[in-house]
């Protein structure tokens, strides 16, 4: 589903920057673009973000010898 329609940016690609390292709403607005102009995808953006960040330290925390990975 594209989030940011000013800048092309699908929720896919939000979770996928999560993914690589991004910890933030800024890391991910730097990153990719999203609220850069008129900013109505801002508060969907950092939903997605939240999700992702959740999913991961659940995921992280069911592992035996869980990677080390902290939200900024």
């Amino acid at each position: 589903m594209y989030v940011c329609l000013c800048q092309g940016v699908t929720d896919g690609q939000i979770r996928e920057a999560v993914m690589d390292g991004c910890c933030s709403f800024r890391d991910v607005r730097e990153t990719l673009g999203v609220a850069k102009q008129c900013g109505k995808c801002a508060c969907l953006a950092k939903e997605i973000i939240r999700e992702t960040i959740t999913e991961l330290q659940t995921t992280q925390a069911s592992l035996a010898y869980p990677a080390e990975y902290s939200v900024a």
